[in-house]
């Protein structure tokens, strides 16, 4: 996949650097905690502390350095729902629905960390680039329009001067983004972007939205607060409650696993380097059980803010240590300082992360792959936009598998040749699996074909159950024609499987493949073997 390379440095990090991006991080996530925690309908403070504890725990123990997590809008949507029905059971006091989410994210917490520990992680591999591009846009835009929202006030767009202020220190803000590591590369721009335009609306007065006024019109007071405190969620322990937040905790889950690993994916690409994708599943499991127990409201991987990281400089798990310990200090000692930071530094920041995640080399090459990858993309990305990235990846693998799979059943051939002696030869060239069956077997005359017939499986493979069966089926076809069938070139495994192998089936040690065949039930095809072998 082709993405915005150039906007990231190739370094191999350093701790002054990593240093610089955590406090740019920590800056970046205040008001994005602080938003998706009105989504998700929780107290502001939940948001903050769910960032806290998801950036740090991940920072330590995730297997991609320099990645960040935290609270973030694809699970919201999904925890507002779960907020407001454990509201409606009630049963646990006024705060019912926030301790259904705690106990819920004990459980997502386990079902990620088993996902680790079976070591799920790997199957991101099968994710195609199609899908990653559709990704990357999706979430841009996504991220796009979110920001779109600071420019509105009490659901209104901002109009006349306040636009205007709005608008300029926004452009302000990027301005300094691209002047400054133009002018000195080690320079944490997006750090100098966000001080300096702060001190200019302090200083003079200018009459914005800050992030404490963007807190305070959505219900809150301020991000001033305690430490987080261990509390076990106070919900009934019934049958009835594991059967209520049980699916809500699978697509949470999946949710989290799927963007995290997506991400992860994403900085692999950019920083041209490996993470692990296991060890992240765990991590972001122990993180959101952590989170479940002290009062967060949980989290996965947050592209924007790991691209600001990256593209900070950040390198190292020092970054993410960082980021969550200047947000802990944010919210313990300096909450009035950061309460006075113009939401417009921070929109800013925020659309040159939309300018160096949208894959723009996508219009560059819509001409030049096929038209399935381009439809797999556009997909992908419509669905990260309307719905979620969970939904949109999922459709996407599924489509392309789909894709992939009528392909190579197209691919599926026969060469027919009649020797001297008169026997007929069908040389057969491609995958014989379940989707080429039918096109295989559309290939033979049993009515016209000779007495004798040779199919040759050199120049193809036997994929699955649906491909035995298909020999099967063309064998017995000669066998109730009264005509003699030879194959040839079959794997062990292939001739096992086949029907009065012993009679049709030509062996030769020498050239005939080693292969496995993929058949439904494995267990039964290895008990069988051990008993042949008795």
């Amino acid at each position: 996949m082709e993405t915005s390379h150039s906007f990231v440095a190739k370094s191999d990090g350093s701790a002054q650097a990593d240093i610089f991006s955590g406090l740019t991080v920590a800056l970046a996530l205040v008001p994005e905690a602080v938003a998706f925690s009105f989504v998700a309908g929780v107290s502001p403070m939940i948001g903050l502390y769910g960032a806290f504890m998801m950036c740090l725990i991940t920072a330590v123990l995730g297997g991609r350095p320099g990645m960040i997590s935290g609270a973030t809008g694809a699970m919201a949507v999904v925890m507002v729902n779960l907020v407001l029905e454990g509201n409606a059971l009630g049963g646990v006091g006024s705060h019912a629905g926030l301790q259904y989410l705690f106990f819920t994210l004990l459980l997502v917490g386990i079902f990620q960390i088993l996902a680790g520990v079976f070591r799920l992680g790997k199957f991101i591999r099968m994710v195609p680039r199609s899908v990653m591009m559709g990704f990357v846009n999706g979430l841009a835009i996504v991220i796009f329009l979110s920001q779109l929202k600071m420019f509105q006030a009490g659901g209104d767009w901002l109009q006349g001067q306040p636009l205007w202020t709005m608008a300029g220190l926004v452009a302000l803000t990027m301005a300094i983004l691209y002047v400054v590591p133009k002018v000195y590369s080690k320079a944490p721009g997006a750090l100098v972007a966000i001080i300096s335009v702060s001190l200019l609306v302090i200083f003079n007065q200018i009459d914005t939205q800050t992030v404490l006024s963007f807190i305070q019109a959505n219900g809150g007071s301020g991000i001033k607060a305690g430490l987080p405190t261990f509390a076990i969620p106070t919900v009934p322990f019934t049958w009835e409650t594991l059967v209520f937040v049980t699916p809500y905790a699978l697509i949470l889950a999946a949710i989290g696993l799927i963007e995290s690993l997506m991400t992860l994916s994403l900085i692999d690409e950019l920083t041209e380097t490996r993470g692990s994708g296991n060890r992240e599943c765990m991590a972001q499991g122990l993180a959101n059980f952590t989170n479940g127990m002290f009062g967060g409201m949980g989290g996965c991987a947050m592209i924007g803010q790991s691209i600001i990281n990256i593209t900070s400089g950040g390198r190292g798990r020092l970054s993410g240590i960082v980021a969550a310990g200047a947000l802990l200090f944010f919210i313990l000692f300096s909450s009035q300082y950061i309460e006075q930071i113009p939401i417009a530094a921070l929109v800013g920041v925020m659309f040159i992360v939309v300018i160096k995640t949208f894959a723009w080399s996508t219009f560059n090459i819509m001409n030049k792959i096929p038209k399935w990858d381009v439809l797999v993309i556009v997909l992908v990305t419509v669905l990260t936009v309307k719905y979620d990235l969970a939904v949109a990846v999922i459709c996407g693998v599924i489509i392309s598998a789909l894709i992939f799979a009528w392909k190579n059943a197209l691919r599926i051939r026969a060469r027919k040749i009649v020797d001297e002696h008169g026997i007929k030869h069908y040389q057969i060239y491609g995958p014989l699996f379940f989707a080429s069956t039918a096109l295989f077997l559309s290939k033979f005359d049993v009515i016209n074909d000779p007495d004798e017939v040779i199919i040759d499986f050199e120049e193809s493979r036997i994929m699955d159950q649906s491909a035995i069966e298909a020999i099967n089926k063309i064998a017995a076809l000669y066998h109730r024609a009264g005509k003699s069938i030879h194959l040839w070139h079959l794997s062990k495994d292939c001739i096992r499987l086949i029907k009065r192998a012993e009679k049709i089936c030509v062996v030769n040690v020498l050239a005939d493949p080693d292969y496995f065949v993929g058949i439904d039930d494995y267990r039964q095809y290895r008990e069988n073997l051990e008993f042949e072998a008795l």
